[in-house]
């Protein structure tokens, strides 16, 4: 079973991949959403400045606006999806 600090690591050495390609089109994202994992209701979101946290759907644009409040949550240049875009894995009250 992968654990989180596999999936930060893994997920640090894509988004530094990343950042050489934006790098090369000079522009940065300043948010970044980790993929989609069916084994936890939250997704891993990396804010400049900030590191990762891991965020509920109703925790990503209140965390969102708090370190950057004048971002646009749609903007695909300054906020990069891993993949499924505003999606989050299935989660009802009472589970764990």
């Amino acid at each position: 079973m992968e654990t989180l600090r596999d999936t930060v690591g893994s997920t640090a050495r894509d988004r530094e991949r990343r950042m050489d390609a934006s790098r090369q089109l000079d522009v940065e994202p300043l948010v970044e959403i980790a993929e989609f994992r069916t084994d936890s209701r939250y997704r891993l979101v990396h804010f400049k400045g900030a590191g990762w946290k891991p965020l509920a759907p109703e925790e990503f644009e209140p965390e969102l606006k708090h370190f950057f409040p004048d971002l646009d949550p749609h903007d695909p240049k300054l906020v990069y999806w891993e993949d499924r875009p505003w999606e989050w894995p299935a989660w009802r009250p009472g589970e764990a």
